[in-house]
C-alpha cells in the first residue's frame, strides 16, 4: 500500500470517488457471487437513507425541537451528529463492509464480543414486531382517509363515549337516559377528548382502560398488520436484489409528500406562527445552558440512525469491497439530518393553521410520538379544503417511511440466519421461505398488539427495549472494535477499502473512537438510568407485573452477552487466563470474504500464523493488546 499525503487522500476520497468506487476484479454480475452484492451504488444508499429515515424524523425531532429551544436545538443536534453520529454510523458501515457479513458474525473478529452481535439482532426482532403494528396503524388510517368528511373531523363519525352524571344520591348515570331520571343530574367534570383523540381511542384501537385488560383482536388492525407482513415478504422475497428495487418508490415517496405539504402547509393562514415556534424566533438559546437539551439531542442522533441496531452493518456487508464507504456515511447521516429538520417545517406550519383556526396556543396542539401522528396532525389535516388527499398522502408517507426500516430489520434477521447456514440459505429458494418464515413470525408475535391492550404493548416495548439498551450495545460495539480488537488494526482495514493510507485525515475519528463517542455514550447511558421513570401511556400507569416484564424483556436482550463469553471460554483450550486472551483476538475465520481482497496481511499463510499463535497465546506477551491501539 503507497503512502499519500492528505490532499491526495482528500482528492481521492471526494473529487475522483470512481478510483475507490470501482474494483478492477468486478466484471458483470455480482463481486460476491456466494453471497450477492447491491446491484448498483443508489440501492444502498435508497436503503440506508430509508433506514435511517424513520418514524423518529417525522414524530420525535420536531416535538424534541420544539421543547428544547426550538432553532437553538440545532446546535446541539448537529454537534452531536458530528462527534457521534458520523463517526459512529462510519465505524458500523466499513465493519460491515470489510468482512461482508452481518452483526454476529463481525465478532470474528473480537469472539469475546460475540454476545453483542446477538444482542443486536434480539433487539431488531423485538422492534420490529412493534415497527410492523404501527406501519398497520398508517394502512388503518390512509384507508379511513378515502371518506368525505374524515371520520375525525367530528364527533358524529367516532364512538360514543357517554357524559358522565351524577345523581342527587350520588350514584353515577348516563346521559343516554338522562331523561328517565327524576332529579336533574350534575354534570362531572371530565377531561373532553378531541375528535381525532376519540377517533384514534375508541374507533382505532378500542383500547382498553388498561393492560390488564387485554380484550379480543381487533380483526381491523389484525388484517392492516396482515398487509403489512405480506407487503415486507413480498419486497424481501429475493433478499436485496428486490428490495433494493422496492427502496425506489419507498425511500423517494416520503419526500415528494413531505414537500407537498410544506407548499401547502407554508400558505396557510397561522402556518408563519408554527414556524416561528418551531425553529424561527421564538427559539430560546438560553435553553443551550440546559445538560436536558444535549442529552436529548445526542440521544435522538443515535436512535435516528439506527446505530446499534445491526441494520448499517447489514446493509453494508453488500457493498462491493472498496466501495468508498466514508463518502456514504456522510451523505446517509446528513440526508438524515435534513429529513429531521425539513419534515419539521412541514408539520409545525400546519399545526400553526390549526392553532389559528381554534384561537390556541402553539403549544396547546402539539403533541409528541403517537399524538402528533395519529391525534394532532390528523385533526389539522380535517381542516384543510380537500382534507382527504392530504390526509391520504400523509399516512401513504407514515407507510413508506416505516416499511424502508422494516425492510431492513427483517433483512437483518435473514442475514444472521444466512450466515450462519449458507450452504443451506443460499439458494434463491431457500432465501424466499426463509423470507416469509421471518415475517410470519414477526407477524404472530405482533397479534398480542393490536388487541384492545395493544397500543400499552407497543409503548411497553418502545420505552424499555427501544431506550438505553442500544446505549449499553453501542458502548460495547466501540469498546470491542477499537479497545479489543484495537482501533489501529481496524483503521489499517479500512484504509485497505479505501486503497489509500493518510494519518492526517485520521485524527478526528481517532479522537472520537478513542474519547469523544465512549465518553458521551457513557455519560448519557448513565444519565438515563439515574434518571429513569416508570413507562405509562398518557394518564394510564402500568402495573407492577408489566414493568417486571419490561425489565425482563432487557435481561433477555442483554443475557446473550455473558452467556456467549461462557460458551466461548468453555471451548477455548488452556487456563482461564489463555481462554480469555484467545477470546480478545481475532479469529481464524476474520478476514475479507473473498480471498482476492485479503492482501498479505488477510492472505491464507497470514491467517494460519495467526491461528498457531492463537493456540499458543499462554506465551503472548501482554505488550499485544496495547499494539493494537
Amino acid at each position: 500500500m503507497r503512502k499519500y499525503s492528505w490532499s491526495s487522500f482528500k482528492d481521492t476520497i471526494f473529487a475522483n470517488p470512481a478510483v475507490v468506487d470501482q474494483d478492477p476484479h468486478v466484471g458483470e454480475g455480482d463481486e460476491n457471487q456466494e453471497r450477492g452484492n447491491w446491484t448498483n451504488k443508489r440501492e444502498y444508499l435508497l436503503s440506508s437513507i430509508g433506514y435511517a429515515v424513520g418514524l423518529g424524523n417525522i414524530w420525535r425531532f420536531p416535538y424534541l425541537a420544539y421543547k428544547n429551544g426550538g432553532g437553538a436545538f440545532l446546535i446541539p443536534y448537529f454537534v452531536m451528529l458530528v462527534v457521534a453520529g458520523i463517526p459512529l454510523f462510519f465505524l458500523e458501515s466499513a465493519l460491515g463492509q470489510f468482512c461482508s457479513q452481518g452483526p454476529i458474525n463481525v465478532w470474528r473478529a473480537a469472539p469475546i464480543m460475540q454476545g453483542a452481535g446477538v444482542s443486536m439482532v434480539m433487539v431488531t426482532l423485538i422492534v420490529s414486531i412493534y415497527y410492523n403494528v404501527i406501519i398497520a396503524y398508517s394502512i388503518y388510517y390512509m384507508f379511513a382517509s378515502f371518506q368525505s368528511p374524515l371520520p375525525w373531523a367530528s364527533c358524529s363519525n367516532c364512538s360514543v363515549t357517554p357524559a358522565v352524571y351524577c345523581n342527587i344520591s350520588g350514584v353515577l348515570v348516563s346521559n343516554l337516559t338522562q331523561e328517565n331520571i327524576t332529579s336533574r343530574p350534575t354534570i362531572l367534570t371530565a377531561p373532553i377528548q378531541s375528535p381525532s383523540e376519540e377517533y384514534w381511542d375508541g374507533v382505532a384501537l378500542q383500547r382498553s382502560s388498561s393492560l390488564d385488560e387485554t380484550g379480543c383482536v381487533d380483526w381491523h388492525l389484525a388484517l392492516c398488520l396482515l398487509l403489512s407482513t405480506v407487503i415486507c415478504a413480498a419486497a424481501l422475497i429475493k433478499g436485496i436484489k428486490s428490495s433494493g428495487k422496492v427502496v425506489y418508490f419507498t425511500a423517494t415517496f416520503p419526500y415528494v409528500v413531505i414537500l407537498i405539504l410544506l407548499i401547502r402547509g407554508v400558505t396557510l393562514e397561522g402556518a408563519r406562527d408554527g414556524i416561528e415556534f418551531y425553529i424561527g424566533s421564538q427559539s430560546n438559546l438560553t435553553k443551550l445552558g440546559d445538560a436536558q437539551v444535549w442529552k436529548d439531542a445526542a440521544t435522538q442522533t443515535f436512535y435516528s440512525l439506527s446505530i446499534g441496531w445491526g441494520g448499517v452493518m447489514t446493509l453494508a456487508s453488500y457493498n462491493n469491497f472498496h466501495n468508498n464507504v466514508f463518502k456514504d456515511a456522510f451523505v446517509v447521516t446528513l440526508t438524515n439530518a435534513g429529513t429531521s429538520v425539513l419534515a419539521g417545517l412541514a408539520i409545525f406550519s400546519i399545526l400553526g393553521h390549526m392553532a389559528c383556526i381554534y384561537k390556541m396556543q402553539i403549544e396547546k396542539v402539539v403533541k409528541e410520538g403517537f399524538g402528533l401522528a395519529f391525534i394532532a396532525y390528523p385533526e389539522a389535516l380535517s381542516k384543510l379544503p380537500i382534507s382527504p388527499l392530504w390526509s391520504v398522502l400523509f399516512f401513504l408517507m407514515l407507510l413508506t417511511v416505516g416499511l424502508d426500516s422494516q425492510f431492513t430489520g427483517i433483512e437483518v434477521i435473514n442475514t444472521c440466519m444466512t450466515d450462519a447456514f449458507p450452504k443451506f440459505f443460499s439458494p434463491k429458494s431457500k432465501r424466499a421461505i426463509l423470507s416469509i418464515m421471518s415475517s410470519v413470525l414477526v407477524y404472530l408475535l405482533g397479534l398480542p398488539c393490536v388487541t384492545q391492550a395493544g397500543i400499552y404493548w407497543v409503548t411497553l416495548i418502545d420505552q424499555f427495549v427501544a431506550s438505553w439498551v442500544l446505549l449499553v450495545l453501542v458502548l460495547l460495539e466501540i469498546m470491542g472494535i477499537i479497545y479489543i480488537y484495537g482501533g489501529n488494526r481496524f483503521i489499517r482495514d479500512v484504509e485497505m477499502m479505501l486503497g489509500q493510507k493518510s494519518v492526517c485525515f485520521w485524527l478526528w475519528w481517532r479522537a472520537c473512537w478513542f474519547v469523544i463517542s465512549p465518553c458521551l455514550i457513557a455519560v448519557i447511558l448513565v444519565w438515563s438510568l439515574l434518571t429513569f421513570t416508570p413507562p405509562s401511556y398518557g394518564s394510564v400507569q402500568y402495573p407492577m407485573w408489566a414493568q417486571a416484564l419490561g425489565w425482563c424483556m432487557i435481561v433477555f436482550v442483554l443475557l446473550w452477552i455473558p452467556l456467549f463469553v461462557v460458551l466461548n471460554m468453555l471451548k477455548a483450550k488452556g487456563t482461564v487466563w489463555t481462554r480469555l486472551k484467545s477470546l480478545c483476538l481475532p479469529s481464524e475465520d476474520w478476514h475479507p470474504y473473498l480471498e482476492i481482497h485479503r492482501g498479505e496481511e488477510y492472505s491464507k499463510v497470514a491467517c494460519q500464523q495467526r491461528h498457531s499463535d492463537n493456540s499458543d497465546v499462554s506465551q503472548t506477551d501482554l505488550t499485544v493488546m496495547s499494539t493494537r491501539l
